[in-house]
């Protein structure tokens, strides 16, 4: 076994874990304030990474967007069951251009 092999064996668990806090209650709460509050919602599941736990970004018809933390991807497709939107994985489709344009006009609208 070379060193970093070993460095990874001796790490265990903790190579699994993120810098980031777990999803909480309030975090679906706003998911779900979202969905109910504005039109042609679509979910972009974030994977998991060395910084933060697994994300799902909502999009609004207008391009309005939010970002909340999930436990994980069957969380993501379960929630949007749920609330009865579509749901991605945006590594494979991305992101909509709508999404883009939307924090364009809010970032020039701050100046």
């Amino acid at each position: 076994m070379g060193l970093f092999g070993r460095w990874r064996a001796r790490r265990g668990a903790a190579a699994r874990a993120t810098l980031d806090r777990a999803s909480q209650r309030g975090d679906l709460r706003h998911l779900e304030e979202f969905v109910a509050s504005r039109r042609g919602v679509e979910g972009f599941v974030e994977p998991r990474t060395a910084v933060t736990e697994a994300t799902i970004v909502l999009v609004a018809a207008d391009g309005e967007w939010t970002r909340r933390r999930i436990d994980g991807p069957d969380v993501a497709r379960r929630l949007s069951k749920e609330l009865a939107i579509p749901v991605y994985d945006a590594q494979v489709t991305g992101y909509p251009q709508r999404m883009r344009d939307w924090s364009a006009r809010q970032k020039r609208d701050r100046l």
